[in-house]
């Protein structure tokens, strides 16, 4: 297997014992159940490379409309978190001036994934840590049928939040450090 197959298998690992076994993401279970979750894994180390790789994300779900989302995992992100935040809202910007608003939109995971306004330490955290810096491409019509066919998704943040709370800290570290 090589480094990329692995890491990849680390990210569906993550999705499966974690976003999905948790219902971090009520939606999630029936895009790995159908395969169409795309996961790409961009070696690139400079911040051009990676944006050229959304952009060829974006066009390959733009060809192939049967893929409902793709997770672009990026382990070469050797900067702290507020760098990968940087990273994301170029992403953001260059989906903007490519006329994608309102076709697409990005979530972001990362290792040391946190919230504004939240500690660092504080286990809410979790819910956005992964094993690799990520950005995750969602079909925004697919997220409104989704919402559409689940009902109120306004509890999703708040059942998270509960959730990694009733699980702790030492078992969110434990649960991502046996993922990979």
């Amino acid at each position: 297997m090589t480094t990329d197959e692995m890491i990849a298998q680390h990210t569906l690992n993550w999705i499966r014992s974690f976003i999905i076994a948790y219902n971090i993401c009520p939606f999630a279970k029936q895009v790995v159940e159908n395969g169409t979750l795309n996961i790409e894994v961009i070696d690139a180390e400079d911040t051009a490379a990676m944006l050229e790789a959304v952009m060829i994300a974006v066009r390959q779900l733009d060809e192939h409309p049967h893929l409902e989302t793709t997770l672009l995992v990026l382990p070469a992100i050797t900067g702290d978190f507020y760098d990968y935040l940087d990273l994301a809202e170029l992403a953001d910007t260059l989906l903007f001036e490519h006329d994608y608003e309102g076709v697409y939109q990005l979530a972001t995971f990362h290792p040391q994934y946190c919230f504004a306004g939240v500690l660092a330490d504080d286990v809410t955290n979790f819910t956005n840590r992964s094993p690799y810096p990520m950005l995750h491409i969602l079909r925004e019509d697919s997220v409104e049928k989704a919402i559409a066919y689940h009902g109120n998704t306004e509890d999703i943040p708040d059942d998270n939040i509960a959730t990694m709370r009733q699980l702790g800290m030492e078992k969110m570290k434990k649960l991502l450090q046996s993922i990979s």
